[in-house]
């Protein structure tokens, strides 16, 4: 098939080359853009297999689940085993690899054919020890294999009509919120998940919302300017919040990318 733009030839190209894929999905833009894409167009239909996990968005795990229900995709589900393994839960600031390795490994029992991953090429310039995690297991990433960044993802989504999310802010699991060093504890990811989809009422989807466990309290992080009306709307839920769980709310600030994670240097 011709694409006017040349890496999406080559994405299908590069589909076509691996066989039978299973695609791990997470539910964020990245992994479920390429799924729908190989869904339509591979020549053979990939197998779509998501981690059921405490770490998961509420959110993305139910845009996954309705975005999948119509497409028509195979979807499987599992429990990846991050949990069990006191390595991950201990925080540290590889906890990544932890997760992926879980994960892979997990996928690896199930199926026999490629994984592939939403990896793309914005994200080799990132600090990501899941990437080592992949090369251990044999992941394919065939967004960068294609040449494919964020931003042109984000353009195939809304080329193919994935409105529901082509737009979405990036949702990185709920540990990733939770400051280097701090065990992860599912009753942690819960609240994180619960206030973020509190505030997200406010303030809608399009904007970033995070909300950071550190070793002070709480902080919540956003993306957008908010009127001292909203703002302390805003500050009163987080308070709601954290006095049901036993928190401190310290803050709300500007969103800062992987503000949580501290470098093993520092």
């Amino acid at each position: 098939m011709k694409w006017a733009e040349p890496y999406l030839s080559r994405l299908l190209a590069f589909l076509d080359a691996q066989g039978p894929l299973a695609i791990a999905v997470s539910g964020g833009v990245d992994s479920m853009t390429l799924a729908s894409v190989a869904h339509r167009y591979a020549a053979e239909k990939p197998l779509m297999i998501h981690a059921v996990s405490p770490a998961v968005p509420s959110s993305a795990r139910d845009l996954l689940l309705d975005h999948a229900q119509a497409e028509g995709w195979d979807l499987s589900f599992l429990d990846a085993g991050e949990q069990d393994d006191s390595r991950y839960r201990a925080n540290p600031y590889d906890r990544c690899y932890f997760c992926k390795s879980n994960l892979y490994a997990s996928i690896r029992k199930v199926t026999a054919r490629t994984i592939a991953s939403g990896t793309n090429l914005d994200d080799l310039g990132d600090y990501r020890p899941g990437l080592q995690a992949a090369k251990e297991h044999g992941v394919v990433h065939p967004f960068v294999m294609a040449g494919i960044d964020k931003a042109a993802i984000r353009e195939i989504a809304r080329r193919f009509g994935f409105s529901t999310f082509s737009e979405l802010p990036a949702q990185p699991c709920l540990a990733s919120r939770v400051e280097t060093g701090i065990r992860i504890d599912p009753l942690d990811l819960r609240f994180v998940d619960e206030a973020e989809k509190a505030v997200r009422d406010h303030l809608g989807e399009r904007h970033v919302i995070r909300v950071r466990l550190r070793r002070q309290g709480v902080f919540l992080e956003i993306s957008c300017a908010l009127s001292d009306r909203r703002k302390e709307e805003v500050a009163q839920t987080m308070r709601r919040l954290c006095l049901e769980y036993g928190r401190v709310f310290m803050a709300i600030e500007d969103y800062r990318q992987g503000a949580a994670f501290v470098d093993r240097k520092a």
